[in-house]
């Protein structure tokens, strides 16, 4: 029979790995924080009592209020506002205007009326210290004037 032979494992040459270490930039020191929770009791319904730290909730920013208004609708109404405005000076523009081609006519018409008048008066007014120039009966003959 065979008698088992002791295990002996082989040795061999190769090339050992020693792990390297990693220097730490700063020693780990544990901080508080400034603020320790408080410890709270709760008594339940059936008697037995919990302890623990109370839970600060988060609470999220309060939202806007929105306007009673959308800001759309106030631009659409200035705007409307201003529209109006526009067309009313629009509107007293062009009665200016009317108003003063009007009145432009009349100064026209009143110095024609005067013009003319003073024209009428020179030439219907009687003679009275004007020159005085009588016309005979000439006779031309042969282009020379006998008068």
């Amino acid at each position: 029979m065979n008698q088992p032979t002791p295990y002996r494992p082989t040795e061999t040459a190769g090339t050992v790995h020693y792990p390297t270490p990693i220097p730490a930039a700063a020693p780990m020191v544990p901080v508080q924080s400034s603020h320790i929770p408080t410890v709270q009791s709760i008594v339940l319904p059936d008697g037995r009592v919990v302890t623990g730290y109370a839970i600060d909730v988060a609470k999220p920013e309060p939202v806007a209020a929105k306007p009673i208004v959308s800001r759309a609708a106030v631009n659409i109404a200035l705007g409307g506002v201003g529209f109006a405005a526009v067309c009313g000076g629009l509107l007293m523009l062009t009665t200016f205007i009317a108003a003063l081609t009007a009145l432009i006519t009349q100064f026209i018409i009143l110095a024609a009326v005067i013009f003319g008048g003073f024209i009428a008066v020179q030439l219907f007014a009687g003679s009275g210290g004007g020159t005085t120039v009588n016309i005979r009966k000439a006779v031309i003959k042969r282009n020379h004037f006998h008068g």
